[in-house]
């Protein structure tokens, strides 16, 4: 009887000490109070960049942020809806409503924090006045990207879109006037139009500013024609319904529009990117 009551008596303290194993591993701030994990999917460049340059800001407001990178733009979110992250940083407004609208997601924009503007690259041309007729212009499959697309080629003077329609939504087919008779291809995913751009293909690439950024290309630089600065598609903090009112969402989209990040950025990107506080 003493030898059980003996073993239930290790095995308890064994259980007790391994609960308090448990309890240690989780990270703890100066002050030595436990620290709120937060897990935010992204994609490589620049969102997990200024993610990693906003972890010890977050840390000093009792949270530790977890980083989860993606390779392209359909699995953030789905991760999102399993539960598997807390919130994901790589995608503007329209791709978002375009999401929502497909797969039936019930997420909110928790904030917006930069801008990447679309930039027209060319291995065989230098401005967008050298284009030439008939001129093949590679894009990315993504339709949430086309009217985005068409309206900075319009900006540019090289289409005019139909009067009235809602630019967001806006597809080739909505092209009213063509004068260099271009012919549109949209049928590359976005993350691999940097290949295309360096293997030649067609005339001229619009590649988004992150994948650019991460096959090494400098957007000012290396980009015949860039997206304004003004540009509406922001991108923004994405959560599940609800969860925009958590303390430590709202933390990340206050550090992310800090002074401090904002001249991260401004500095790591020299333009390419371009932050916005509110």
């Amino acid at each position: 009887m003493k030898k059980v009551v003996l073993g239930l008596f290790v095995s308890i303290f064994v259980l007790a000490l391994t609960a308090c194993g448990t309890a240690e591993e989780g990270k703890k701030g100066e002050d030595g109070t436990e620290l709120v994990k937060l897990v935010v999917g992204a994609s490589n460049v620049p969102h997990a960049e200024i993610l990693e340059e906003a972890k010890p800001l977050l840390a000093e407001k009792g949270i530790d942020l977890e980083i989860e990178t993606f390779q392209d733009y359909i699995l953030p979110n789905k991760a999102l809806a399993d539960k598997e992250i807390d919130a994901n940083y790589f995608q503007h407004i329209p791709y978002l409503e375009a999401q929502k609208a497909e797969h039936g997601y019930d997420f909110v924009n928790a904030g917006g924090i930069h801008i990447e503007p679309i930039g027209v690259y060319s291995k065989k041309y230098k401005s967008l006045d050298e284009l030439p007729k008939g001129a093949t212009i590679i894009m990315s499959n993504s339709v949430a990207d086309h009217g985005r697309i068409l309206t900075m080629l319009q900006s540019k003077g090289l289409i005019k879109l139909k009067e009235g329609i809602d630019t967001t939504t806006a597809t080739v087919d909505d092209v009213v006037e063509n004068p260099k008779e271009l012919n549109f291809i949209a049928d590359v995913d976005a993350g691999y139009l940097p290949q295309v751009y360096n293997n030649d293909e067609g005339d001229a690439v619009l590649i988004n500013t992150n994948y650019a950024i991460d096959a090494g290309l400098n957007p000012l630089k290396d980009a015949i024609a860039i997206e304004g600065a003004d540009s509406p598609y922001v991108n923004i903090i994405t959560v599940r319904t609800g969860d925009e009112t958590k303390e430590e969402i709202k933390a990340l989209v206050e550090v992310l529009r800090s002074e401090a990040i904002q001249s991260f950025i401004k500095e790591k990107y020299a333009g390419a990117v371009v932050p916005v506080s509110e």
